[in-house]
C-alpha cells in the first residue's frame, strides 16, 4: 500500500461542481473599512446631487 492517502470526496466534488470555489480569488481586494468608506462617499454624493438638481 502507498503511504499517501487520497482525499475522500463525494460525487459532486469528483465531478468538479464544488472544487472551483476553493481556487477562486477575486481580482479586487478591499478591506471592509475601505468598502464602507467608498459606499458612504457615494451615498453622500447621490444625496447632494438629489438636493441640488
Amino acid at each position: 500500500m502507498s503511504s499517501r492517502r487520497r482525499k475522500q470526496s463525494g460525487p459532486m466534488t469528483a465531478a468538479g461542481l464544488i472544487s472551483f470555489y476553493d481556487e477562486y480569488e477575486g481580482k479586487i481586494k478591499m478591506s471592509p473599512m475601505t468598502l464602507v468608506i467608498v459606499a458612504s462617499v457615494y451615498a453622500l454624493i447621490v444625496v447632494i446631487a438629489h438636493i441640488l438638481f
